[in-house]
């Protein structure tokens, strides 16, 4: 409990000093939340509450605002991302074998992040590099010609 409690602390520090380097007009919410999320990986509620109050906005708008940027995020994530595509390319070529073996070895459903906070695993539409079929982008590095070995001996690198 103790733990919890000092990590809440130094999160608050932490909002409280970018609070404190930036105006109070309700146009610099989204940098806010940029420099953040940058801070602390995600947007805890004590922080968006901290950042409604500054700004003197509801907090109902400042979770409308996260909510409506895919790049926002209200839960911690892990060390590592993983994405595996689901387009058609890769679907064709075994996209759903690969992603089955991700889900299998992370122990989460696309969009969870591991107990353990080693892994986020995510599906997205299309990573956009077609012809490497099927793709893995882990972190920010593109992996292509994936199979469940290929992806399972990836996942084992990442530490």
């Amino acid at each position: 409990m103790a733990q919890n409690s000092t990590l809440r602390w130094l999160e608050l520090d932490v909002v409280d000093r970018i609070l404190q380097s930036r105006g109070r007009d309700q146009a610099s919410l989204i940098p806010i939340l940029q420099a953040v999320q940058g801070e602390l990986g995600y947007l805890p509620e004590e922080a968006i509450l901290a950042i409604a109050r500054h700004l003197r906005l509801p907090p109902s708008r400042v979770f409308g605002v996260i909510t409506f940027y895919a790049q926002f995020r209200l839960t911690p994530r892990g060390r590592h991302t993983v994405r595996v595509c689901r387009g058609t390319a890769c679907h064709v070529r075994g996209g759903a074998a690969v992603a089955k073996a991700v889900q299998s070895i992370t122990g989460v459903q696309p969009g969870q992040t591991s107990a353990d906070m080693r892994f986020t695993y995510e599906t997205v539409a299309c990573i956009g590099a077609c012809a490497l079929a099927p793709t893995v982008v882990a972190d920010e590095n593109t992996y292509g010609e994936m199979t469940p070995e290929k992806a399972k001996e990836l996942l084992e690198t990442l530490n």
